[in-house]
C-alpha cells in the first residue's frame, strides 16, 4: 500500500473499531445491570441486547447507498452522531424500555456500509483485498476487547458509564474522519464491496449463497443469546461476581483463537472447507449440549464457552470466504451487503429470543433453542456443494463502449486460470474469478490499463 492508502486504511478502521467497542462493550454485562432498570423482564433485556441488530440490519444498506450520492464524510459523521445520540439515551434511560429506544437509535448509525466504500474509494483495485482484511481483523479485535474490557468497565464506571463512553467514542470517530481521513477524489459505486439495488433479488434468489447466508444468521442469534444468560449463570451458579467475569473470558478467548488458526490454515491450504465448516457447526452444537447440561458449574461453563467461541471463530472467518468464492465477481458486493443484513437481523432475534426463552423456559430453555437451530444448520453444512477455489481479482481496465466491454470480457475469460470475467464499461473496470494456482497473470496484466 502507498502512504496515503495506509492512511485511509489505519483511521478508517479505528472509526469502525470505536463504533464496535460502542456496541460490544455492554454483551458481558448488560443481562445484569438490566435487573435493576424500571419495567425489566427477561425478554425486554434481550429486546435491549439486540435491538441494535434490527436497526442496523434494515439501514446499513441505505446508509451505503446514500453516501454514493451525497458524499462519504457527512453521511458517517451523521451516523456517527445518530449512535453518540443512541448511547445518550441508554445512558440517562431510568427503564428498560428507555435502554431498547437507545440501543434501537445506536444501531440506526448503520454506517457500516459507507465506511468500506470510502475505503475503497481510497484504496486501488490491487490493494483492496488487503484493505478489507485489515477491516476484518478489526472487527475481531473489537469483540475480543469487549469481551474483556467490559466486566472491567463495569466496576469502574456502571453500565450507563460505559453508555456515555460508547457516545464519546462515537464523537471522537468524528474527530477521526476530518482529522485523519483524506477526501476521496471522487465516490463511485464499487460492485467488489458495495451492493447494487438491481442485483438483489439475483443474489436473493442463489441457493448456494443463501445457505450461507441462513448460516450466519443462525449464528449471531446464537451468539446473542448466549450473552442472554451466561452471565447470569456465572454470577447466580457459578459464584463468580461480574467484575471477574473477564477472567472466564480471557482464557476462553485465547485459547479458541490459538485453536482456530490451524483449522483456516488447513481449511484454505489443503481445501479441506466443507468437512471443516461442517465441523464447526458439529462443535457449535456441541457447545450448546455442554452448557445446557453443566451452566450451574463453572468448570463446564468454561468447556462450553471454549468450544463455541473455537467454532464461532472458525465460521466467522470462513463464511465471507465462502461468500467471496460463491458469490459472482460482479456481484460480490451486493451479496456481502446482504449477507451483513442477515447477521445484524440475527443479532436482533438471538436477543429477542433468548429473552424470551429465558422468561418462559429459564436458562436451559435458551440453550434447546440455539441447539435446535444448529441442528437444522448442520444438516444445510453436511448437504453443502463443494465450494470452487476460486479468488476475486479486480482489472483497472479503463473505459470503453458496452461492445468493447463484452468483447474484452470474452478475451479475459480466454485467459487461463481465469474461470468468470464481467466488464462494466462504464466503470473501466474488470470483474474477475480466477483459480490462483493455475492463473497467466503476465497474460492478464497486459490487459490492465494505466491509471
Amino acid at each position: 500500500m502507498t502512504p496515503l492508502e495506509r492512511r485511509a486504511v489505519g483511521s478508517l478502521a479505528a472509526i469502525f473499531a470505536l463504533r464496535l467497542l460502542g456496541l460490544f462493550l455492554i454483551l458481558p454485562v448488560f443481562a445484569l445491570y438490566a435487573d435493576r432498570l424500571e419495567g425489566h423482564t427477561p425478554f425486554l433485556v434481550g429486546l435491549a441486547l439486540g435491538a441494535y441488530g434490527l436497526t442496523q440490519a434494515l439501514l446499513q444498506i441505505p446508509f451505503g447507498m446514500a453516501s454514493d450520492r451525497l458524499g462519504r464524510k457527512p453521511v458517517i459523521a451523521v451516523g456517527l452522531i445518530i449512535f453518540a445520540i443512541g448511547s445518550a439515551v441508554a445512558a440517562t434511560a431510568a427503564s428498560i424500555e428507555g435502554v431498547v429506544l437507545g440501543r434501537a437509535l445506536q444501531g440506526a448509525g448503520a454506517i457500516s456500509a459507507a465506511v468500506v466504500a470510502m475505503i475503497a474509494d481510497l484504496t486501488r483495485e490491487e490493494t483492496r483485498t488487503r484493505a478489507m482484511a485489515a477491516v476484518g481483523i478489526t472487527i475481531g479485535a473489537s469483540f475480543f476487547v469487549s469481551l474483556l474490557a467490559g466486566p472491567v468497565l463495569n466496576t469502574a464506571i456502571g453500565v450507563p458509564g460505559i453508555f456515555w463512553l460508547m457516545a464519546a467514542l462515537a464523537l471522537g470517530g468524528i474527530g477521526v474522519l476530518y482529522l485523519a481521513v483524506p477526501t476521496p477524489v471522487r465516490s463511485i459505486l464499487h460492485r467488489d464491496v458495495e451492493p447494487a439495488p438491481h442485483q438483489f433479488m439475483r443474489v436473493l434468489r442463489d441457493a448456494r449463497l443463501l445457505r450461507l447466508n441462513l448460516g450466519i444468521f443462525i449464528l449471531h442469534v446464537v451468539l446473542m443469546a448466549l450473552f442472554v444468560v451466561v452471565p447470569v449463570a456465572l454470577v447466580r451458579h457459578a459464584g463468580l461476581p461480574a467484575g471477574d467475569h473477564w477472567q472466564v473470558y480471557l482464557p476462553v478467548l485465547v485459547l479458541s483463537a490459538v485453536f482456530m488458526l490451524p483449522l483456516i490454515v488447513l481449511a484454505e491450504r489443503r481445501h479441506w472447507l466443507r468437512p471443516i465448516f461442517a465441523g464447526a457447526v458439529g462443535l457449535l452444537l456441541l457447545s450448546q449440549v455442554v452448557l445446557y447440561r453443566g451452566h450451574t458449574s463453572l468448570a463446564p461453563i468454561l468447556l462450553g464457552l471454549f468450544v463455541f467461541f473455537t467454532a464461532f471463530n472458525v465460521l466467522e472467518a470462513m463464511l465471507p470466504s465462502l461468500i467471496s468464492k460463491t458469490a459472482p465477481a460482479s456481484s460480490k458486493g451486493t451479496a456481502i451487503g446482504i449477507y451483513s443484513t442477515f447477521e445484524f437481523f440475527g443479532a436482533f432475534v438471538g436477543g429477542a429470543a433468548g429473552g424470551y426463552l429465558h422468561g418462559r423456559y429459564g436458562i436451559p430453555g435458551v440453550f434447546v433453542f440455539g441447539a435446535v437451530l444448529l441442528a437444522f444448520w448442520l444438516l444445510l453444512a453436511l448437504t453443502m456443494p463443494a465450494p470452487r477455489y476460486l479468488a476475486s481479482r479486480l482489472l483497472h481496465v479503463g473505459r470503453m463502449k458496452a461492445a468493447e466491454a463484452r468483447a474484452l470480457a470474452q478475451r479475459l475469460a480466454a485467459v487461463r486460470g481465469v474461470a468468470e470475467a464481467t466488464v462494466v464499461a462504464e466503470e473501466g473496470v474488470a470483474y474477475l474469478k480466477v483459480d490462483e494456482l493455475i492463473l497467466d497473470a503476465k497474460t492478464l496484466d497486459r490487459y490492465h490499463a494505466p491509471t
